[in-house]
């Protein structure tokens, strides 16, 4: 079987900031991905990234593929990892399922990697930076009308509602990047907040307060998706515990996202919310085996933090090589 120096397992920022890395050393790697661009090409409106004044998810992510390519480094897409053992030669084997993709992106919280699936591939060092997916909210009608009304993402599902009343559940960042994006797009955006106020950054929050076509209704608690073939309404209780309803074409969850970690090794320690635990140079608990971006104990989840870590990641993982020689 070939051997590498280096498997990258994701395909947003985290992982091309590794692979770009992995590259200029001249280390034999690949990158296994279901799906290029992650969580990065599915962002809205982005204004945080260094030189870039003003850009979207799907040009950036767009951006980190053209990136890669000039260095003609092997993206192998639409593979899904299913475990990561670390053997007693001290290499990795990394096992896969080549399904064309069609695995739900949460689908390895349901592996068992106890006993894994024969190996595909060998490698000396592993990262791990296979990012979020979004979190449920776990009312009636959500799994009922997915993808018939309801989605997660408004960059990919937004453009469907042109002319339509929408609503967007959720109060950080990601909540009100969709609802502006939707504001521009549906005759009325509607938006539940089960806070009193925003959890964002102001500069957003100050935008969607200046839009017309923006309801935005605060300590609301949805407690059900209604429909019949499509979404039709919703059902939140308000602050006095009191059950209402709006009429939408379209619901979109933006809640908050849950780390994709479950292909680490169960001797990886994990922190409550699931995340790896990695110190400052990205190392796990197992030597050889590194994490970086959303999917870390990172405090902050943002694209640029997600780079340095494939950065870090890819520098450790390269002392470490040199210590085995």
């Amino acid at each position: 079987m070939e051997q590498y120096d280096l498997i990258i397992i994701g395909g947003s920022a985290a992982a091309t900031s590794a692979g770009v890395y992995a590259a200029r050393r001249g280390l034999k790697f690949k990158i296994l991905t279901k799906d290029f661009g992650g969580e990065v090409a599915t962002s809205g409106i982005i204004e945080n990234w260094p030189g870039v004044i003003h850009t979207d998810g799907i040009a950036l992510a767009q951006q980190f593929r053209a990136h890669l390519n000039s260095y003609k480094v092997d993206i192998e897409e639409n593979v899904e990892v299913r475990s990561i053992v670390k053997q007693a030669d001290g290499l990795f084997c990394v096992s896969v399922n080549k399904d064309g993709g069609t695995m739900a992106k949460d689908k390895t919280e349901e592996i068992n990697v106890e006993n894994p699936p024969t190996c595909n591939y060998d490698t000396k060092t592993v990262i791990v930076a296979t990012g979020v997916h979004p979190r449920r909210l776990g009312v009636p009608g959500e799994q009922e009308y997915r993808n018939k009304g309801v989605t997660y993402c408004t960059t990919c599902d937004g453009p469907l509602f042109q002319g339509r009343v929408t609503t967007v559940i959720g109060g950080g960042n990601s909540a009100l990047e969709s609802a502006l994006m939707l504001s521009e797009i549906a005759t009325q955006v509607n938006v539940i907040n089960k806070n009193s106020q925003f959890k964002g950054e102001q500069v957003l929050i100050d935008k969607l307060l200046s839009k017309s076509n923006v309801n935005i209704i605060y300590n609301a608690l949805t407690t059900e998706i209604m429909g019949q073939q499509f979404i039709t309404g919703i059902k939140y209780n308000d602050a006095d515990g009191k059950s209402n309803e709006i009429k939408t074409d379209g619901v979109f969850i933006h809640i908050g996202m849950v780390s994709n970690s479950s292909i680490a090794p169960p001797e990886v320690k994990k922190n409550e919310a699931g995340e790896i635990m990695v110190d400052r140079n990205c190392q796990t608990n197992m030597p050889g085996l590194y994490a970086a971006g959303d999917v870390t104990n990172v405090p902050f989840k943002q694209i640029i933090i997600s780079a340095g870590q494939g950065c870090t990641a890819t520098l450790s993982a390269v002392q470490y090589l040199n210590s085995q020689k």
